[in-house]
């Protein structure tokens, strides 16, 4: 089989894992276009971000992060915090970008969750090329959320409408990601400990600078408790 018919096979194996991806990403994506248009940014900085930053819910907290006093340090804790997932990710597919040459750089940009998800737990067809097939499950799901952006930032800035308390998306973004994660955990020990010291973080410092205390105190606590909560011998 020559190299284009294996390039395509990959294609047409690797599109229908992305289709219900498609349906999530896009609807989502034109809702941040909408979120950064209601903020004020033209259409060109959805499209940028969502091809650059490529991290979803990063790329809401970054749109309040444009419109406040530059803070790096800031800016890299709250990253950290909301994607330090992707360092599990990460190490959990060394064995599977192996010998993925050059793509393997794309491969590791362009990981998110749902990536993550088909390539770390399909079973690839024999007679299809593994390396294209990841390639293009990375590379279409990157493309449905560049989309979706596209389209809301396009139409947010085209049609002008009453966006009062659209603001509100970002935190239905997090409320939705925690509730499910909760359901998916049989046990709630790291979720109680993240609430349980952001509220205290929360009423010591105040809205405005409660954040990296709270990451702080978080980061220490469950290091503390990683083993005990693995043994199981922390409950509540």
């Amino acid at each position: 089989m020559n190299k284009k018919n294996q390039i395509w096979m990959a294609f047409r194996s690797a599109f229908p894992f992305t289709i219900p991806i498609f349906a999530g990403f896009v609807f989502l994506g034109i809702a941040y276009g909408i979120y950064m248009n209601s903020l004020g940014f033209s259409a060109i900085y959805p499209i940028i971000m969502s091809l650059t930053i490529f991290a979803g819910s990063m790329e809401f907290v970054a749109a309040n992060l444009l419109l406040i006093a530059f803070n790096p340090i800031n800016a890299l804790f709250v990253t950290l915090m909301v994607n330090a997932r992707h360092l599990f990710y990460g190490i959990s597919m060394l064995d599977k970008y192996r010998g993925t040459g050059k793509r393997k750089y794309y491969l590791i940009y362009g990981m998110c969750d749902e990536s993550f998800s088909i390539n770390g737990t399909v079973n690839v067809p024999k007679d299809v090329d593994k390396v294209w097939f990841m390639t293009f499950v990375t590379l279409l799901n990157h493309f449905y959320w560049v989309l979706g952006a596209t389209i809301g930032g396009v139409f947010g800035s085209l049609v002008h409408f009453n966006t009062e308390g659209l603001e509100f998306v970002m935190t239905a973004l997090f409320v939705v990601i925690f509730i499910e994660q909760w359901m998916k955990e049989k046990k709630h020990q790291i979720a109680l400990v993240g609430l349980g010291l952001s509220t205290v973080s929360l009423i010591i410092f105040g809205g405005n600078t409660f954040i990296i205390p709270a990451m702080v105190a978080i980061l220490g606590m469950l290091t503390i408790l990683r083993k005990p909560i693995e043994k199981g011998e922390v409950t509540i």
